[in-house]
């Protein structure tokens, strides 16, 4: 496969990183601006929520001024039925702000009812609203509760009261919130078509909604309405029970406890953005084609004295290659100097990569070899069928002497054990440390008794000489060989590993030569 040269290199790189750049500058743009529109959205939303707010609760002190002034009315002249159906029915039609008015004794007892329907006069008020006002005895908003004609209905309330300041019932005022009155027309003028709509809820139950089959409905998980319900106002990005993501707003109608939460998708708030976006790209894109036109000029004459160096050298004739060589002018330095530098990094390769393969078999703080260098030992072993003994020792309580000498102690005392190992083993042993305070004897042609023979002397020099922690450390050893103790070489590992483990039970300082292999 052909092998691209310089200049191709140079142009692929310069165009990929340039292409890079601007990708990264085009999602970097569109990051910021969609950060910004969101939190602009969002702001938005949280001050109309405010001032919707603001206006709901205007709008009810208004309704309250009107069943002050008819409570005022009604009074004095509590027993005259005509009267009181006179002044139910003006206030009814005086606004759109009630669906229904009505006037209750302490009894509990309707007294007049407009519009007129079968409930008749004298009947018993039955509902949540009536007991609430009946018990304060103050003007109060009592909370969306079904009534039994199966309407949703937020009802307002002002305290009847004679001359003399007894309390004699109260005049209510119906807002029924799934049928047309001012609230409703007051909130439901707020809709948008791009999908931007607002709600009301009080203590979670959803009491104004642009689809009237949700009136009524308890939301949970929603944290907009979590927030808002705990008389808090601010802003959240979140997902309606639609699956649609949406920047909310909301606020509290702080005089009766609901929220007003104003929301609007985030597909449609970034739709402009995706617009301004595509013609931001549009317009770069002739800037984009010269900027790769002078990248490619520029890695052309960069790139020419070392492709005339490169196609110099490639010639048979020495003679006429140097000619060549000394023909091409140079206007920078690594070309002057490539021939020398590539020699002399080849002959600093070479040195390291013997120094780098030494060094990868052998433990830095020992000098021994390595799991690698072990490893690369039994597979040549393995590849010559030729048997081998197997000696795994560990330091027994090697963690104590860290404990009470430090790690320099320890260290010296791991290069004392291996200077031992040394000293009593032959030459054609391999030894290496496989990890921590454990070591392996690897003993080409070398049957169990010899194995554990060998491990006994160990075991004794160790346990009767000094060592850098100021006493004698102490071995256990596990002995296996191969082909006796195992015909598969992990097994023969996994056996001297056993045999150590059964020393160390054994109460340590002590060889465990492993059973051989039943035939």
């Amino acid at each position: 496969m052909p092998k691209l040269d310089l200049r191709r290199l140079i142009l692929l790189l310069s165009m990929s990183a340039t292409s890079l750049v601007l990708a990264y500058f085009l999602y970097a743009s569109y990051q910021m601006q969609r950060e910004l529109l969101i939190k602009q959205t969002l702001e938005a939303n949280r001050i109309y929520a405010v001032k919707l707010a603001e206006v709901t609760e205007n709008f009810l002190n208004t309704a309250h001024k009107q069943l002050a002034y008819s409570a005022s009315v009604i009074g004095p002249r509590l027993n005259t039925a005509e009267h009181l159906n006179g002044e139910v029915d003006r206030l009814l039609l005086q606004t759109n702000t009630f669906n229904s008015v009505y006037v209750v004794n302490t009894e509990s007892k309707l007294l007049a009812r407009a519009p007129r329907n079968h409930q008749a006069e004298d009947s018993l008020i039955d509902n949540p609203g009536s007991y609430s006002a009946l018990a304060s005895q103050q003007p109060s908003i009592v909370q969306a509760y079904s009534a039994p004609h199966g309407r949703l209905i937020v009802a307002m309330t002002h305290p009847l009261h004679t001359a003399q300041g007894d309390y004699l019932g109260y005049i209510g005022g119906a807002i029924y919130l799934q049928e047309n009155n001012s609230l409703h027309d007051l909130l439901g003028e707020h809709y948008y078509r791009d999908g931007s709509y607002l709600y009301v809820v009080h203590d979670r139950q959803l009491i104004y909604h642009n689809k009237q089959e949700r009136v009524g409905e308890i939301i949970h998980g929603n944290p907009a309405i979590h927030e808002v319900s705990q008389g808090r106002e601010g802003n959240q990005l979140l997902t309606n029970s639609e699956g649609i993501e949406m920047l909310a707003g909301f606020a509290p109608v702080q005089s009766t406890g609901w929220g007003i939460v104003a929301q609007r998708p985030l597909q449609a708030t970034l739709t402009e953005l995706n617009k301004l976006m595509l013609n931001m790209l549009i317009t770069l894109v002739p800037f984009f084609l010269a900027v790769m036109l002078a990248i490619w000029w520029l890695s052309r004459i960069i790139s020419q004295p070392l492709w005339s160096l490169a196609k110099s050298v490639q010639k048979d004739d020495a003679r006429i290659a140097e000619n060549a060589v000394r023909q091409i002018k140079p206007w920078y330095f690594e070309v002057a100097q490539l021939k020398q530098s590539i020699l002399s990094g080849l002959e600093m390769l070479n040195h390291r990569i013997g120094k780098l393969n030494l060094d990868s078999m052998t433990d830095p703080l020992t000098e021994l070899l390595n799991r690698r260098g072990a490893q690369a030992a039994i597979d040549k072993w393995h590849v010559s069928a030729q048997p081998f003994a197997v000696i795994l020792l560990d330091i027994d309580h090697f963690k104590q002497v860290n404990d009470a000498h430090g790690h320099d102690i320890g260290d010296l005392t791991l290069q004392f054990l291996a200077r031992q190992m040394r000293r009593l083993s032959g030459n054609e042993n391999v030894l290496c440390r496989s990890g921590g305070e454990e070591f392996m004897v690897l003993m080409p042609d070398t049957d169990l008794k010899e194995a554990g023979e060998f491990a006994e002397n160990l075991r004794a020099t160790l346990a009767s000489t000094r060592s850098p922690a100021g006493e004698p450390i102490t071995l256990s050893l596990g002995v296996a060989h191969y082909p006796i103790s195992n015909a598969r070489i992990e097994m023969v590992l996994r056996s001297a590993d056993q045999a150590l483990y059964q020393a160390k039970r054994q109460g340590r300082n002590k060889v465990v030569i492993a059973a051989a292999q039943r035939s």
